[in-house]
């Protein structure tokens, strides 16, 4: 390790925040998820009302998040928010769930991710193309292609923050820019086109395929189930924007900065993709069938591989769009796994400095940057990248994170109380029914999850209360050196 510094160097400006919000947030997931949202809620505009409850949670989550921002603009963000609001311990599990499965499950996914739509272009990544076979584990070459992509991102960020946030700038521009230029193409082919999916007699009638291929009308509390169901989807694709806070240590101005950053990068990808998914239900009908022969045939709802964008771009400019589409995506999760490989070292290394994870951790190389931090994520990363298992504890954890964010925004409430006295450059908007509103539809997902998915969400509670003993365990070493 090269030559340590105390510092952490504030250098992100507003602009570079709100690329960091925007550009963790814009995955792949806003290319494929609408086809899972489409089989759930069946209706064109439910699909839509979909999106549009995402993109409100979000950007007030993000708006409340802004408060506790600008009251503790420290390095780890959500993690000291948990600690200072509650107890260590609460903050601890957070990180703990953090490290183990939902920053390095995450890093690995869009890494494999990137990978897969690598292999449109070049045929040699590909499942099936095993490279070699180690303590009985195939290695194939999208897992090598992944794993490269973790290396070079893990190295590039020990170079220090201005490194990291100019490759974030160029590759949140050029995602948004060619999200709008998407929008704009498909607002001007749709002109011309005529979709059943706008009839009025369907527009709005919610239904789900049953097991034997039928549709069940939907109504009541089955639609509310329905759509709390479909919202852990576009959740997800709209996730990561906390990943600011994480970095607030070295914002310039954050007590103004990150607020904003938050509130202009939520806002900005939420109209994206409102408009992203207007287009699909334009130029695709939603309901379709698993045996259809072209993307017509096939609808939103069986897109081939979920993959919507790429059906509504075949339609529009035809054979050239599985590469085109394939390039936006390889692009937009290079520069989400940057973000999430730059943001997530900064949690573990305010665990190291609160005596919560291993010491070295804590250190800073010559740049400024929590050098050793950086390399146990890229190395965790890569380990769930050879496992395979990092889908399924992406699902187990959907519930744990919800729980997360409703305790934090809960911290709002309890630090009134408990610390009127911290200066509040920023209140949250709305204050206490906004915040609260979050809350309630936050715990109401978290209910349907739990009686529609408990195989996803107990296994996803065992993770984070496994944290429970390794915090006491922890102290007890802590303290005995």
């Amino acid at each position: 390790m090269s030559q340590e510094t105390n510092f952490l160097q504030q250098r992100v400006t507003l602009f570079d925040g709100t690329s960091i919000v925007a550009g963790a947030m814009i995955g792949s997931g806003i290319f494929i998820v609408s086809a899972d949202i489409a089989r759930n809620v069946g209706s064109p505009g439910w699909l839509m009302v979909v999106w549009l409850i995402t993109g409100l949670i979000t950007i007030i989550g993000a708006l409340s998040y802004g408060e506790l921002a600008a009251m503790m603009p420290s390095v780890g963000g959500q993690y000291v928010y948990l600690r200072e609001s509650y107890h260590p311990l609460i903050g601890f599990l957070f990180g703990w769930t953090t490290f183990l499965v939902i920053q390095c499950g995450s890093i690995a996914a869009v890494a494999v991710g990137f990978a897969k739509f690598s292999g449109v272009i070049f045929p040699w990544i590909s499942d099936s193309n095993i490279l070699l076979n180690v303590f009985s584990v195939n290695v194939t070459s999208t897992q090598f292609v992944a794993i490269i992509m973790i290396l070079f991102l893990t190295w590039l960020n020990t170079k220090g923050i201005v490194t990291g946030k100019t490759v974030q700038n160029i590759f949140t521009s050029t995602k948004v820019v060619a999200l709008i230029g998407f929008i704009i193409v498909g607002l001007l082919f749709a002109k011309g086109v005529s979709n059943v999916s706008f009839s009025k007699e369907t527009f709005w009638e919610a239904s789900k395929i049953g097991e034997s291929g039928e549709l069940i009308s939907l109504t009541g509390f089955a639609l509310i189930a329905a759509i709390g169901t479909a919202l852990v989807g576009s959740l997800f694709a709209a996730d990561a924007w906390y990943h600011i806070t994480f970095i607030s240590g070295e914002v310039i101005n954050p007590k103004k900065t990150v607020p904003l950053s938050l509130l202009f990068g939520t806002l900005l990808v939420s109209v994206l993709y409102i408009l992203v998914n207007y287009i699909y239900i334009s130029v695709l009908p939603l309901h379709g069938s698993p045996d259809g022969v072209d993307a017509i045939a096939r609808g939103i709802q069986y897109a081939t591989d979920d993959r919507v964008a790429t059906s509504a771009m075949s339609i529009i400019i035809g054979d050239y769009a599985a590469i085109i589409m394939a390039i936006l995506i390889m692009i937009s999760t290079f520069g989400c796994n940057q973000i999430m490989i730059l943001a997530g070292p900064r949690v573990s290394y305010a665990m190291a400095k609160d005596g919560l994870f291993f010491k070295k951790v804590a250190g800073l190389n010559s740049k400024g940057v929590p050098q050793f931090a950086l390399i146990i994520q890229g190395v965790w990363s890569i380990i769930l990248c050879l496992s395979g298992a990092y889908g399924d504890l992406l699902d187990y954890v959907i519930f744990a994170v919800l729980l997360f964010f409703a305790l934090t925004i809960f911290a709002i409430f309890i630090l009134r109380i408990k610390r009127p006295d911290i200066p509040r450059p920023y209140k949250a908007f709305g204050y206490p029914y906004i915040p609260a509103l979050y809350i309630l539809v936050t715990v109401g997902i978290m209910i349907i999850l739990l009686i529609y998915k408990p195989n996803y969400t107990f296994p996803g509670l065992l993770i984070v209360l496994l944290g429970v003993p390794v915090y006491y365990i922890w102290k007890k070493f802590e303290k005995k050196s």
